[in-house]
């Protein structure tokens, strides 16, 4: 009897959502991974498609707002001092809502569940969630 992996059964229930920035080098590897591994995608730009407070609020939930906020990347080192000083929960949601490049990225929505990066140990969990 043939085996076949969760995402082959399901069909496309199974294509995932990758949200980030198309000018992403990180996200377009993770695009193109995707493609080779057979792994139907859609990609969701936060310029160009906004970003869903109900959508940010989930992941927050999930993964904590910590987890989201890239503090590394050129947008945090673009805001004035004042708007980074202090930064918890509430403030944190206020400045991804008001500048999504804030987000780590790629996210990658499973659908029962959410990977933050491209690293091997992300793409292994996105291989372990699919199969």
């Amino acid at each position: 009897m043939l085996s076949l992996s969760k995402h082959e059964r399901l069909g496309a229930k199974t294509m995932i959502t990758v949200y980030g920035i198309k000018t992403c080098s990180t996200c377009r590897k993770a695009m193109k991974w995707l493609e080779a591994e057979g792994i139907a995608a859609r990609f969701h730009d936060f310029r160009a498609d906004g970003l869903d407070a109900k959508k940010l609020d989930a992941w927050i939930a999930a993964l904590g707002w910590e987890a989201l906020l890239n503090t590394r990347g050129t947008t945090w080192r673009k805001l004035p001092a004042a708007e980074t000083a202090v930064v918890d929960g509430v403030r944190a949601r206020e400045l991804i809502l008001a500048h999504p490049a804030l987000i780590k990225r790629p996210v990658f929505d499973l659908g029962d569940g959410i990977v933050i990066g491209f690293k091997p140990a992300d793409q292994q969990k996105i291989r372990s969630a699919l199969s």
